[in-house]
């Protein structure tokens, strides 16, 4: 069949469409856009077709619930813990910091979360600030590696994993974990337990605000609880070791009296 126009005509028609800026063909027809397109059925499921099975929703704080309360002793809360699978802050670090110092201490100190140093070596408290930690618990004759109750601290942290770039703990991750540590404490059972820094009385107290909740005995986990200064603001901020020895001498009053 021939078409409808010579040769000169549509080759005119095409170096004008060429010009407008036309350079593919898409279709081998014409296409009117103005044509009001028929309406199709909506196709019907088929019949045997079944619906894919929906995942149950994995609470993470349930889940740490459990686990924390089958362990009996630190060795199982450790193994529990490097376990759990439901943080991704696990997926970044180099190794779980569980804890340091001797079990059978009167006080147990809950920092924040592990850094660069505690992250590599494995412990927490082993940088700077917690060269500055051991020199501040020396002044009341006590430390980490003191095999006498009396005279021994004993190191955790909110978080056994360190986050990215340092930064701060979210609440989530915060309220993942806290059935660990309050686990933790449980075990270890101390007289009294000091919480270094904001984000520790975060989880522990719910409260933030360390300048004003430092050096004010609190409740929590059933144990009388002492907010500090952390020693890595303290490396910061040296005016505030003022007010962080009064707190080392509350502590030590404290002690005597809990007998």
């Amino acid at each position: 069949m021939e078409s409808a126009i010579d040769y000169h005509t549509a080759r005119a028609l095409l170096e004008w469409q060429v010009e407008l800026g036309a350079t593919e063909a898409m279709l081998d027809a014409p296409l009117n856009r103005y044509e009001v397109p028929e309406k199709h059925a909506t196709p019907k499921p088929v019949a045997e077709a079944q619906e894919a099975p929906v995942q149950p929703t994995v609470d993470p704080v349930v889940v740490a619930q459990k686990c924390a309360a089958s362990c009996k002793d630190l060795e199982a809360l450790k193994r529990e813990m490097a376990a759990f699978e439901h943080c991704e802050l696990k997926r970044g670090a180099r190794n779980l910091v569980f804890s340091d110092g001797n079990p059978a201490a009167r006080v147990m100190i809950i920092g924040e979360a592990p850094g660069r140093d505690e992250d590599r070596i494995g412990k927490p408290f082993v940088g700077r600030a917690g060269q500055l930690l051991d020199r501040m618990f020396e002044a009341i004759d006590m430390g980490r590696d003191n095999a006498l109750s009396a005279q021994s601290i004993y190191i955790t942290n909110v978080l056994p994993w360190r986050p990215p770039q340092n930064r701060d703990p979210k609440t989530e991750e915060i309220e993942m974990l806290k059935p660990f540590l309050q686990r933790h404490v449980e075990i270890v059972a101390p007289d009294a337990i000091v919480l270094m820094g904001n984000i520790s009385c975060q989880a522990v107290l719910g409260r933030k605000g360390i300048t004003r909740l430092r050096g004010a005995w609190q409740e929590a986990f059933g144990k009388p609880v002492l907010p500090m200064f952390h020693p890595a603001y303290l490396l910061r901020q040296p005016h505030a070791k003022r007010e962080t020895w009064a707190d080392l001498l509350s502590l030590q009053a404290k002690l005597r009296q809990l007998g």
